[in-house]
């Protein structure tokens, strides 16, 4: 399956559930206490951030689409800083305030990015739910999808009548759960627990066999299309009522997961909004929970850094590939918003001048495409001697280099019908060619392109190796 990053900006979002503020107390721990064996943290930083479903609608907001975010909070000053945070990342606020209602704070104190402890201030207070569901109705006329982030706080524990809500306006809801009993999320689109919290519904789960088989007896049990279940350093399973899909663990560094599940929710629904399958917004979800695991604390994941997760994933997607998979793949690679650039030859006797030209290519853009001369093409050109090595002999050299991503050989005299086609970024040839002599120039100015010519290698050329060589075997 080829991954591609959809377009978020045209989709909007509303995000209900418990939200709170995560304050960060961060300083250097270079004594323990006198007065108990505790370490002694010298502050020297503090960092605010959005926690809760108020971090699904953050990361909503990261990936370019826009984010409604609707929950209850205390008339306090966190409930404050909370609504002035969330206008900074361009969220449309729908909270309630609340009187005789706190808005839960989270304290952290790190030291050299260790969590030494974490002090939580919160008390349960009623909230006005008829105005809650007035405010929800009105809302959902404008979203595309709706995501319920309940962590246990008290603003989802009847989730029922929104889910219903939704079915009947034809709105997806996403739930990531935090009841024992997923009875409550009955007739959601998906739900996302965490191992732990499937566990609390079903008891142990030791293998991944298992995990399945609980999930879709849910599934079928509680009318949900698919259950995401997120399983650490296991990747994540989704499960639909008769397929279930394992994916490994995308993350190479593993820094912290607070704030995870919100940034799997939050691209798992845009994404299936956007248009993609739920298998495909489980791949871009994956990819996006390994990026933010590398990160401190609450975080999100831009567009930019998806893309270089995909290009990455896309590793193996490299090398002599036909020309109709070119095409594709160029097609592919310019949705992630990268640049291709092109060069040509026939690459006969691959030295020093060649690698150090492809090289500097490669330099010039996202992805280079080195196009080779077929070896009938190579004999009209060169001669009947030529070409000393075979096409799949030179295009197997030339993959075998790092800074080369895709091999294609072409069959004509030039490559001005694939330069024409592919329309590259960038058009490279050596300094031996002049502008005005290389093939396909107009065809990628008037797309917008450049072209470039390098400096050679001073010494090197095919004809000059072979000559040399035939000179030593006399």
């Amino acid at each position: 399956m080829h991954l591609s990053l959809p377009d978020f900006s045209k989709i909007h979002a509303l995000v209900v559930g418990d939200v709170m503020l995560d304050r960060y107390w961060s300083g250097k721990a270079e004594r323990v206490s006198p007065e108990a064996p505790v370490p002694v943290v010298a502050v020297e930083d503090e960092q605010l951030r959005i926690g809760g479903a108020g971090n699904v609608a953050v990361n909503i907001a990261a990936l370019g689409a826009h984010a409604t975010l609707l929950a209850p909070i205390g008339p306090d000053q966190p409930g404050r800083t909370f609504t002035r945070l969330i206008r900074q990342h361009g969220i449309e606020n729908r909270l309630m305030v609340q009187s005789g209602m706190t808005t839960p704070l989270k304290l952290r104190v790190v030291s050299q990015h260790q969590q030494l402890i974490r002090l939580d201030f919160e008390k349960h207070a009623s909230f006005n739910k008829t105005l809650f569901r007035k405010r929800f109705r009105s809302a959902l006329n404008h979203c595309d999808v709706v995501i319920l982030s309940d962590y246990g706080k008290g603003t989802l524990e009847d989730p029922q009548p929104l889910i219903n809500l939704c079915r009947r306006m034809g709105k997806p809801v996403f739930v990531d759960p935090k009841q024992a009993n997923f009875s409550a999320y009955a007739g959601a689109t998906a739900i996302t627990p965490n191992r732990q919290e499937l566990e609390a519904v079903v008891g142990s789960t030791r293998t991944l066999k298992a995990i399945s088989e609980h999930a879709e007896k849910l599934c079928r049990r509680h009318r949900l299309k698919a259950m995401l279940v997120t399983l650490g350093e296991q990747g994540m399973l989704l499960q639909k009522r008769r397929e279930s899909i394992h994916l490994a663990v995308t993350a190479r560094d593993v820094f912290d997961v607070t704030g995870a599940g919100d940034t799997v929710i939050a691209m798992f629904a845009c994404a299936h909004a956007a248009g993609l399958s739920l298998e495909e917004a489980m791949r871009l979800a994956n990819l996006a929970a390994g990026q933010v695991v590398g990160k401190f604390g609450t975080a999100s994941v831009t567009p930019d850094e998806l893309k270089r997760a995909i290009r990455f994933e896309r590793k193996m997607e490299t090398g002599i590939v036909p020309y109709n998979t070119l095409r594709r793949l160029v097609r592919e690679t310019r949705e992630l918003g990268e640049t291709v650039v092109l060069t040509n030859g026939c690459f006969d006797l691959l030295h020093a001048g060649h690698v150090a030209l492809l090289e500097q290519a490669a330099e010039l853009g996202d992805r280079l495409i080195v196009a080779v001369n077929s070896d009938a093409s190579v004999r009209r050109n060169k001669g009947s001697g030529r070409p000393i090595q075979p096409l799949k002999y030179r295009q197997k050299v030339l993959a075998g280099l790092e800074c080369v991503d895709w091999v294609v050989s072409f069959s004509q005299n030039t490559p001005e019908q694939l330069i024409r086609e592919i329309k590259p970024d960038v058009l490279v040839k050596g300094a031996d060619y002049k502008p005005s002599q290389i093939v396909g120039k107009e065809d990628v100015e008037k797309a917008g392109g450049k072209i470039v010519v390098l400096p050679l290698v001073e010494g090197y050329s095919t004809t000059n190796l072979i000559q040399r060589i035939r000179e030593s075997e006399k």
